[in-house]
């Protein structure tokens, strides 16, 4: 990898490269409104535990059940995320490092589980054991479901990773093991904290799968005072809690990532490394891959299969089926597109423009994105209600949230896109009489397009799966497929909910794809 840097000359100076040196009025204001929407969560949380009172505010946070639900969502993650990692970094390894068969196989199948929502996963599993619940059961259904968000960026990484390093290692008298752990695990840092950083907010976030293992969290905690009781005081609080917790997540992150440097000047060496031999240990390799993916990929689809066959051809008849596949699609689809655009000012300003404004416009999206759905949905729907009361249950309110949840995951695209505009395009287009909006149009637009796309569909999926904001502030009428499958699976009606749940895994399959041909690609650069 070649690393470039822009030359300031006589005809572009050194704002060329930055396009300019301050944003202008009008954009500044255009961000600043959108990163004041993007704090609503944040500011309810803190609003609502003040007006509380520390009193009462204490009482709520004492309360022994607070405790257990505390030790439990901590426990929860202290334990998921080190599987996770353990099992991302040794799928990757002997994935991409050794001679075990069937490479070509393994590397799709183990980024496919990212296309099966763990809610589904969860209702594989209880399918197949109604007793499974609890503790170790929310462990083997988060750890099966999210160990490739370790796997896919240290596979990535370790595809590029230069073979000299290793050598050297080897050369130096560090056996195999001790330069795996001396020198290619140091270089997976970032993979595994980024990797980790996703997983223990999923896991924060998550409802569903872990209402159906009968596993009490902070968050399905909130869920269900909303449902019962409306309580807002002990709601807040709660949510206030579950904050917290992300923003110890975030902070633990950045500080592990430190301030190391893993980028190499050069191309590095010029050939893969050899595959290590497995000898005597190449069946259990194998074997441990293949019950790897048996657990995370084959137990939801043989159960899908399983009850769509044992419902027949009649759990297709339902109208609803048609009508929750065409308003998800459109719902998703319109999420999509609106998050796309509010995500290119954010971008643009985080690309094109250098110092603390772009710093701290860019974190704000991150830090607002990381609470869980749960929190979003309740500081919506109190402004609602207390604001704009017209606006509660309408389609405007739940994009909202979407848009919250999910312009990151357009944002960082974008992000790529535009860092690969050079600006003496634009200012070419301009120097020829064309306007700057034209040139965005005709010029930025049309470069940064694929990226756009790539981050419409990330955020498309994303909201054909969510759950728990679209349970809270779904209009009256909808029915998306996480909607319909969630009732009738809480009705323990598995076979009518089996049409939903394949849907669903069929919305994702594509991005998924995608995602592991770009991961494999950006690996090959």
């Amino acid at each position: 990898m070649v690393t470039t840097r822009a030359v300031p000359t006589a005809e572009h100076p050194r704002s060329v490269e930055l396009a300019a040196s301050r944003p202008g009025p009008l954009l500044i204001g255009v961000v600043a409104v959108l990163v004041a929407a993007t704090f609503v969560p944040l500011g309810y949380v803190a609003w609502a535990v003040v007006s509380t009172g520390p009193a009462q505010a204490y009482a709520l946070i004492a309360r022994p059940r607070v405790g257990e639900l505390l030790v439990d969502t901590v426990g929860l993650v202290v334990v998921t995320v080190p599987l996770c990692v353990v099992l991302g970094v040794g799928a990757a390894w002997l994935v991409e490092r050794t001679d075990a068969p069937g490479r070509a196989l393994w590397r799709p199948l183990f980024v496919a589980p990212l296309a099966v929502p763990a809610f589904i996963n969860s209702y594989a599993w209880v399918s197949v054991i109604p007793s499974l619940h609890g503790f170790w059961a929310a462990i083997l259904v988060a750890t099966t479901s999210y160990f490739p968000f370790v796997y896919v960026p240290a596979a990535a990484t370790l595809r590029r990773l230069d073979p000299a390093l290793e050598e050297s290692a080897r050369a130096l008298g560090s056996s195999a093991s001790g330069a795996f752990w001396r020198v290619v695990l140091p270089q997976l840092r970032l993979a595994i904290l980024g990797g980790g950083l996703l997983i223990g907010v999923h896991l924060l976030a998550e409802y569903g799968a872990f209402a159906m293992l009968r596993f009490a969290t902070l968050t399905t905690a909130i869920f269900e005072q909303f449902q019962s009781t409306f309580n807002g005081a002990a709601g807040s609080t709660l949510a206030g809690v579950l904050v917290i917790l992300c923003l110890i997540l975030l902070a633990g992150e950045a500080g592990a990532r430190g301030t190391a440097r893993y980028a190499r000047i050069g191309s590095g060496a010029q050939r893969r490394l050899s595959a290590h031999r497995l000898g005597r240990n190449r069946i259990p390799a194998t074997a441990a891959l293949l019950v790897l993916i048996v657990l995370a990929l084959g137990v939801p689809a043989w159960t899908v299969t399983r009850w769509l066959w044992i419902g027949g051809a009649g759990v297709w008849s339902h109208g609803d089926v048609l009508s929750a596949t065409l308003q998800t699609a459109g719902l998703a689809a319109i999420a999509a597109a609106v998050t796309t655009m509010l995500a290119f000012p954010f971008a643009w300003v985080a690309v094109r423009y250098r110092g603390f404004f772009a710093r701290f416009v860019e974190g704000s999206n991150f830090v607002t994105s990381s609470m869980p759905g749960i929190v979003t949905a309740l500081a919506l729907v109190t402004v609602a209600i207390r604001i704009a009361p017209p606006l509660y249950q309408t389609l405007s309110l739940i994009l909202a949230a979407y848009v919250l949840m999910f312009i990151p995951r357009a944002m960082v695209n974008l992000r790529s896109g535009l860092a690969q505009v050079p600006p003496g395009v634009e200012e070419a287009s301009r120097s020829l009489g064309v306007s700057p909006t034209r040139t965005f149009l005709r010029v930025t637009l049309r470069l940064t397009a694929p990226a756009a796309a790539a981050g419409a569909s990330l955020v498309f999926v994303a909201v054909a799966t969510e759950l728990t904001a679209t349970l809270l502030l779904a209009p009256t009428g909808t029915n998306t497929l996480a909607m319909r499958f969630w009732s009738l699976s809480s009705e323990l009606d598995y076979a009518a909910a089996a049409p939903f749940a394949l849907l669903l895994v069929a919305l994702s399959v594509p991005v998924t794809l995608v995602l592991s041909r770009q991961s494999t690609k950006a690996a090959a650069l």
